[in-house]
């Protein structure tokens, strides 16, 4: 059974990549909308460029995942291709796997150039590579099954952008990108926690800088169980609609 299971998230990922996610039009927005904010927050604030890499890479990553993913299971429910996956030997669980496979690589393929391109432009100094592989995987995995939540939550696709929207645009303000979270009030710092972007940016940032620490691990473990309680709902979920 897990055979059947690994060979059809392996496919459905591939499919979805190519019908939908690897585009000229999707590449180019997953590598200029981020830039663009970061470069809008730069010249109103300029500064040590560098200290926005890790920021940008996860606003990259935020946005390369989920947002493809957050309408592509909502799109094949509405044109019953989704049914006709349920067809194949394989678990609900392996096939929406499959769909965070796809969003995960898309992702993580344009954050790569991104990467390429701020270490081109400032250098890689202290990098410390298995901290940062590891601190993208993990945000990647949480990212995406964030958007595949989003994405069996609702039942059109207008609702599933409106929805993704309303959760990564606060997410882009209070996840320590563009101001520190020694420098929110109490409040917005509670919130702050409770959003896996936040984590994503303090990992990718000690990734960088070339240090690991304590609160390093648990930025990792955080968004480790951001993915793993994510998927847990969005199958539970995607089976009661089901059903």
């Amino acid at each position: 059974m897990w055979r059947d299971d690994l060979r059809g998230m392996f496919y459905i990922a591939l499919k979805d990549l190519r019908a939908y996610y690897l585009k000229p039009p999707n590449i180019s927005w997953g590598i200029l909308f981020p830039f663009a904010f970061v470069l809008a927050f730069a010249i109103r604030n300029p500064g040590e460029l560098r200290d926005l890499v890790p920021g940008l890479l996860a606003l990259t990553l935020l946005f390369g995942t989920s947002s493809m993913e957050a309408i592509v299971i909502v799109f094949e429910r509405r044109t019953g291709a989704l049914e006709r996956l349920l067809l194949a030997p394989l678990r609900l669980s392996a096939l929406l796997a499959g769909k965070l496979l796809g969003g995960m690589a898309f992702g993580l393929t344009v954050t790569a150039a991104v990467l390429a391109i701020a270490l081109a432009a400032f250098g890689v100094g202290s990098v410390n590579w298995p901290l940062l592989i590891l601190a993208l995987l993990l945000s990647a995995a949480a990212f995406s099954a964030l958007g595949a939540f989003v994405s069996v939550a609702v039942r059109e696709v207008f609702e599933a952008q409106t929805l993704a929207n309303f959760i990564r645009f606060p997410m882009m303000f209070l996840g320590g990108i563009f101001v520190p979270l020694g420098s929110m009030s109490p409040a917005l710092r509670v919130v702050a926690c409770l959003l896996p972007l936040t984590y994503a940016v303090e990992a990718l940032r000690a990734a960088m800088d070339g240090r690991v620490t304590s609160a390093t691990a648990l930025d990792l473990a955080v968004l480790a169980a951001f993915a793993v309680v994510l998927f847990g709902a969005a199958v539970r979920t995607l089976a009661r609609h089901i059903e």
